[in-house]
Formats: structure tokens, sequence, C-alpha cells
């Protein structure tokens, strides 16, 4: 060799070792390549993430305190005690009965009847003022009866002071059975009222306003005739007339 090849194969040798390639007359392949190394991939080290595991805090599990209800204790219903029942105040003896007088027991059922509602207009300057009046009977159907007169701006009104009145005047009429105990003839004014004795199944044959004075006294068979007035008022007066004039048994 010459030295200009061993300065080659000096230098070739130099740059090997430098690059760490082998020499190719070591490895005895002749003027082959020599195999190029493929540089080693460093992986890079996966560094896993420490994973920090969130403390549990598990949340204190208040028990919600149990509030027992408090047991109220029925109130003990005391009895109402029963106040005694007023007494009726004693009635003065009417002037008709003497001395006797009438006495009205809280059980007896009154019986009302209404015979007629007037209404009276005013004429003002404003315009008309309206009243209304009203003629009410009442009575218990055992032989009392009693005529009631009454006058309001109102209708109601007016049937109600009726009926109170008629209360207060309670006559006692003598009767016999279903039936009064003889003819008679009422009269008040220009009303005159016939009224009769009748057998039991007659029944009450009589007007709107006498029928209504037979039935609260409790009369079942009767029969009437008006003879004068056809005016509610001076006719149910006239009625009311003859039943006082009954009498249970003749004098004489």
């Amino acid at each position: 060799m010459t030295e200009e090849e061993k300065n080659i194969n000096a230098d070739l040798t130099e740059r090997k070792e430098v690059e760490g390639t082998p020499d190719p007359a070591e490895s005895g392949s002749g003027g082959a390549e020599p195999a190029e190394k493929e540089p080693a991939e460093k992986e890079p080290a996966e560094k896993e993430p420490a994973e920090k595991e969130p403390a549990e805090k598990e949340p204190a599990e208040k028990e919600p305190a149990e509030k027992e209800p408090a047991e109220k204790e029925p109130a003990e219903k005391e009895p109402a005690e029963k106040e005694p029942a007023e007494k009726e105040p004693e009635r003065k003896p009417d002037a008709f009965f003497g001395a006797k007088g009438r006495e009205r027991s809280g059980s007896e059922e009154i019986i009302e009847r209404v015979v007629r509602i007037g209404r009276v207009s005013k004429v003002v300057k404003g315009g008309k003022n309206f009243s209304f009046n009203a003629i009410v009977v009442a009575g218990n159907g055992q032989g009392s009866v009693g005529i009631g007169f009454g006058k309001s701006n109102e209708v109601v009104g007016a049937i109600t002071k009726g009926t109170a009145d008629a209360k207060k005047n309670l006559r006692k009429i003598r009767l016999k059975e279903n039936t009064i105990p003889h003819e008679v003839t009422g009269e008040f004014k220009a009303a005159r009222v016939l009224l009769k004795p009748a057998g039991p199944g007659t029944g009450v044959i009589a007007g709107g306003t006498v029928r209504a004075l037979c039935d609260a006294v409790g009369i079942k068979n009767i029969l009437t005739k008006s003879l004068g007035s056809r005016n509610p008022v001076n006719v149910v007066k006239a009625t009311m007339v003859g039943f006082l004039k009954l009498r249970s048994k003749r004098r004489g």
C-alpha cells in the first residue's frame, strides 16, 4: 500500500471511531456499505401522573332528630250544664174571662194564617214611599184564637208584627167537639157573618177570611156565609165577634 492509501484508511478509521461505526475491513464485508444503525429511540418515560384520589369526605349523616309528636290529650269535654228553663211570667187575668185568665203551655203549636197584605203608597217630593200592612190570625188549634195587625216598610216586618200582636190577643172560644155548639151571627160595622154547626165529614165551608179563623181555632166542620161587607178587616172582626158569642149551655 502506498502512503496515501494508508493515510486515507487512517482517516476513515478515526471517523468511524468517532461516529461509532465499525470499519468495513474489520467487518469482512469488503466494499459493502456499513449497516446504518438506527438511533435508539428513547421512549420517553411516561410519567404517570400520580392520581391523587380525592379524599372522599363522607358527609356526616346527620340523623334527623325524630320529633315525637306531642300527644295531645283529648280535652275532656265537661258536660254542658243545662240551665234551668226560665219560667214564663204569670199573665194577668183578662177582663173577658174574669179571675180565671188564660195559661199557655210552651208545648203548644201556634197556627199562623195571613189573611191580607196591603200596600200603601205616599207621594213625596222625590217620588213615592211604600209601606205594607198585614192582618194575621194565630191560634193553637184547640179553641184559642187571636187577630193581629202589623205595619212596616217591608212585607216580612209587617207579618212579624202582626203575628206578635195576634199571639198577645188570644181568646178562648167555646167549641163542641169539632164544630160550634149553636148557630150565631157576628156583626162588625157593615160586615155580617152567619155561622152554623155541621155534622162530621162536612168540612169547613167558608171563604178565605173566615176559613183562616176556623183553621186557627181548630174547627173541622162548619157552615158559614158572609152577608154584608167583603172588607177582610171587617169580615175577620165580625167572625171573631160571632165566635165570642158562643155558649156551651143556654141560659134561662
